[in-house]
């Protein structure tokens, strides 16, 4: 067995720059830490449990798996302040089939992002 003891996800993004605008002032992610120096430099960001990794660079078309998950506490007033900040909304919120409420953005690379509100009554929030 593995005792993971801490996790994050790692971006490596065509235009690192870019896309540190787009986690930080676009989705307006903090800062957790950041490494090294000049445009090549590494920029952690808080992700609700867990940390975003932008660093390096990628030389080759992102890979289309991979999602972020981001749980939010109200996606309309996220979808509002996205919009605003001139944050490209793929699909608006809407309540799924499973209960859940979703809109669905991406960053610069395509990576897509739902962020997602879970209502009260929601089984992955209430129990009886």
């Amino acid at each position: 067995m593995v005792q993971v003891l801490s996790s994050r996800v790692l971006v490596r993004p065509a235009d690192p720059e870019r896309s540190r605008a787009f986690y930080g002032e676009g989705l307006g992610l903090e800062i957790y830490r950041e490494f090294g120096t000049g445009p090549e430099r590494g920029t952690v960001y808080f992700l609700g449990g867990g940390f975003l990794e932008v660093s390096g660079r990628s030389d080759g078309a992102p890979g289309p798996t991979l999602q972020l998950w981001l749980q939010v506490a109200d996606v309309a007033a996220a979808h509002d302040a996205l919009a605003a900040r001139g944050v490209e909304i793929l699909r608006p919120p809407a309540r799924e089939p499973w209960g859940l409420i979703e809109m669905w953005i991406a960053d610069p690379d395509g990576h897509r992002l739902v962020l997602v509100e879970v209502p009260a009554d929601h089984p992955l929030r209430y129990r009886p």
